[in-house]
């Protein structure tokens, strides 16, 4: 017996010891900068342009007919009003009608250019709702230290925080020795063909390759990252592929006072259940594994143990990570019931029932591979399956954390916004990154803007809105970052 205990102890020793050794070698990725010199900014003046831009109605909606091009027009005109060095020194095409091309030619022919992407378009408000905002939606206004209106996050910051940095670099008499392409899109919001798909082809077609693409998508999350206390820059290095799959169901109809076992809705509730119930695998695997390797070193002691030996502890902190719809979405193909329709009226069996699903589909999955899980989970053959709607597109190629590309974007980060932690992750939605697939092998989405929990909600939703501060600090971003990229 003393000897099984000796056993046990020493046993219970080496499992503390690998745990220790493991845990202090996970050390920091974090690279050390060298602090840059404050720029001095007019922060009420550049708020001001960015309020006087959201009041342009630049909205996309599902709905083509109610698309608004003169609001496009306007916008292009205060553009050029607002930046004359911009629109003075750099060449600017007009693409699809309404999408914006700009290039900034290079003093030499050394090194591959790089774009920078945002878009100009908008969502609509959801009617109804238009009272709930503390300030109405299109109204531009500057209140309580917050810029306040519809693109304020999502994406007019982008576009005015990179023409604003812009036309201060020119006003310092800066010219950058490659090129530098600015792309701004008119219809990102419903899925970009008329605007980043035809800018990236004509780009293509001109053989164009850049060094890099920087996109919008992810941002720097503060308190979001659990066990994590320093904001956490997220450089999104691959999207997730989008997928909508309709369930439909037909049966006899009839009077509700003679009803079989299952009508039309009861039959399609069981396949929707299933396939909440039984949800595709997920995991830290591939981006998301990454993107810990970055964050765990810097977490509390034991989650960062926690990290350090997943050998031991996987199956717990997958399942913590599960248990949280922001890291769940990061970790997995996620499954999203959206619509569901059936039934006329209370005494009536319906005949037809139909839902629909949208995946959003995490890089290692694919298409095909969702509609097998579909089928097979949902094992039913009075549920047909079928794909809805045109946009499905698989997730996008892994761009490398190991180039001088992303390597100079963490330095930009860490340089302006100093003690904030940058790590690589997947975008969970779309963005118009994935039509320039072909130009470049570095494709990285990011916006130097500070999301919280309580922001998460305002993106496409009520109240959208950005501190002076944070919108100032995103002019310093792209200003240091073409200051890095092309000096």
């Amino acid at each position: 017996m003393k000897k099984i205990l000796l056993l046990l102890i020493l046993c219970l020793i080496a499992l503390a010891s690998v745990l220790l050794v493991k845990t202090f070698r996970f050390s920091s990725k974090q690279v050390q900068v060298e602090p840059v010199p404050a720029l001095s900014l007019e922060k009420e003046v550049l708020a001001g342009r960015l309020a006087q831009a959201l009041r342009f109605q630049t909205v996309s909606y599902g709905d083509a007919n109610q698309f608004r091009g003169e609001e496009f027009l306007a916008f292009h005109r205060f553009l050029e009003q607002s930046f004359p060095r911009v629109h003075s020194t750099l060449t600017r095409e007009v693409v699809g009608d309404y999408s914006l091309l700009y290039t900034w030619k290079g003093s030499d022919g050394a090194g591959g250019p790089i774009l920078l992407m945002s878009h100009q378009d908008v969502v609509p408000v959801e009617a109804g709702t238009e009272g709930s905002w503390q300030h109405p939606p299109f109204e531009g206004s500057i209140r309580d230290g917050y810029v306040w209106g519809r693109g304020a996050l999502d994406d007019k910051v982008g576009v005015l925080g990179i023409l604003e940095a812009v036309e201060l670099l020119l006003a310092e008499g800066f010219q950058p020795k490659r090129t530098i392409y600015l792309a701004f899109g008119h219809d990102e919001e419903v899925g970009g063909q008329n605007g980043a798909g035809k800018l990236a082809a004509l780009l293509q077609s001109r053989g164009v390759r850049p060094d890099y693409i920087l996109d919008e998508g992810s941002a720097i999350t503060d308190g979001i990252l659990p066990g994590v206390s320093s904001p956490v820059a997220l450089i999104g290095i691959a999207e997730k592929g989008l997928l909508s799959v309709e369930l439909s169901v037909e049966s006899e109809g009839g009077h509700s006072s003679t009803p079989p076992p299952h009508t039309a809705i009861g039959i399609l509730s069981r396949a929707v259940s299933r396939l909440e119930e039984n949800q595709m695998p997920g995991g830290l695997k591939g981006v998301a594994g990454q993107m810990f390797q970055y964050v765990g070193p810097e977490m509390s002691f034991g989650q960062r143990m926690a990290f350090a030996n997943l050998w031991l502890f996987r199956p717990l902190v997958e399942r913590r990570l599960a248990a949280q719809p922001p890291t769940n979405a990061a970790t997995r193909t996620t499954t999203a019931v959206t619509i569901i329709e059936g039934g006329v009226k209370e005494n009536v069996l319906p005949s037809k029932a139909r839902a629909v699903v949208n995946f959003r589909i995490l890089p290692g999955d694919s298409v095909e591979s969702v509609m097998a899980h579909v089928t097979r989970t949902i094992n039913d053959p009075q549920v047909k399956v079928a794909r809805y709607g045109e946009n499905a597109d698989e997730p996008s190629a892994v761009s490398d954390t190991g180039s001088s590309a992303y390597r100079t974007l963490e330095r930009t980060i860490r340089q302006t916004f100093q003690g904030t932690i940058v790590a690589p992750s997947q975008v969970i939605g779309a963005t118009d990154a994935r039509h320039y697939s072909a130009l470049s092998n570095n494709i990285y989405r990011f916006v130097p803007m500070i999301v919280r929990s309580e922001d998460l909600k305002r993106i496409h939703g009520t109240d959208e809105r950005i501190s002076v501060e944070n919108y100032a600090q995103c002019i310093r971003f792209y200003h240091q970052l073409i200051l890095n990229s092309a000096q």
